[in-house]
């Protein structure tokens, strides 16, 4: 699977963890904000849900961090080191303090594509996966929830793009490019031809068939002026996707220039959060 540009992680991660809904997160906190726990980090990327999830969990966490790409590892590991309030170990395997909390973290370079649940997913309480199954193909999915459903996991997997977004104001293009955009999130990106705006849906069907329970509700991205930076990110990647496509507008960089322009006006991304526990939980 490909590797995602640190600075896009980073530009996105306060938004994303002000979006994250309550519902599921709620739930989470209730079964997991005690006891002394152990997750997994599927995609982990820059680290970012654990810097949203530790304050929820109890005083003693175990965390692995799994991504198919080393320099987001890496980046991860400097990301840890700046937010704990203290730091023990050498970049392999890091010992955190934070707010009271002890978190031990594991850094795993895997490709997912071979691999869709590797074994330290399935020894783990709690399976994390954010702003990733979107990327994934039926296949893949399918084989996930296979092994999901035989090590007995709770898997959360929040921020998955629903393919939703509007922007303000209005420009007659907007559909359209929506559409292009949307056609592009479905091509292939490591794991099988992706299932894009149809992946939440599809994760908790598959679950649902294996008895799991799904807590699911909306994380929509809000986007104001303050979040420009972020928008004008979001436009120059939508233009970049649909602009690979045949059926691509004709008047696309038009429809560029006017959304960046109108950046301050924000707008906002669709997502769904699920927690799917599994049965007799």
């Amino acid at each position: 699977m490909s590797g995602f540009d640190p600075s896009w992680l980073d530009l996105r991660e306060p938004v994303d963890h002000r979006s994250l809904a309550a519902g599921p997160l709620e739930r989470l906190t209730a079964t997991f904000g005690g006891a002394p726990v152990s997750v997994a980090d599927l995609g982990a990327g820059s680290g970012s849900a654990l810097r949203a999830l530790a304050p929820r969990l109890g005083r003693s966490q175990r965390w692995t961090l799994i991504d198919s790409d080393p320099a987001l590892l890496a980046h991860a590991r400097l990301r840890l080191r700046a937010w704990a309030d203290a730091v023990e170990g050498d970049g392999e395997t890091l010992r955190l303090n934070k707010a009271g909390a002890t978190i031990h973290v594991a850094f795993l370079a895997e490709e997912l594509a071979r691999d869709h649940f590797p074994q330290a997913a399935a020894a783990a309480d709690l399976v994390v996966a954010s702003a990733f199954f979107d990327l994934a193909g039926e296949a893949w999915l399918a084989a996930f929830i296979e092994r999901l459903a035989a090590a007995q996991n709770t898997l959360y997997a929040p921020l998955i793009y629903d393919g939703l977004k509007r922007f303000a104001p209005a420009h007659d293009l907007d559909q359209a490019v929506l559409v292009a955009f949307n056609d592009h999130q479905r091509s292939e990106k490591g794991l099988g031809p992706a299932l894009g705006p149809d992946a939440a849906r599809r994760l908790a069907e598959l679950a649902g068939a294996q008895g799991y329970r799904a807590t699911a509700a909306a994380s929509p991205w809000r986007l104001g002026a303050a979040d420009r930076s972020l928008t004008e990110a979001l436009v120059r990647g939508m233009a970049s996707a649909a602009a690979q496509l045949p059926a691509a507008p004709d008047a696309l960089p038009k429809w560029q220039a006017f959304r960046l322009g109108a950046a301050a006006g924000g707008g906002a991304v669709g997502h769904v959060d699920l927690l799917l526990t599994p049965p007799g939980s």
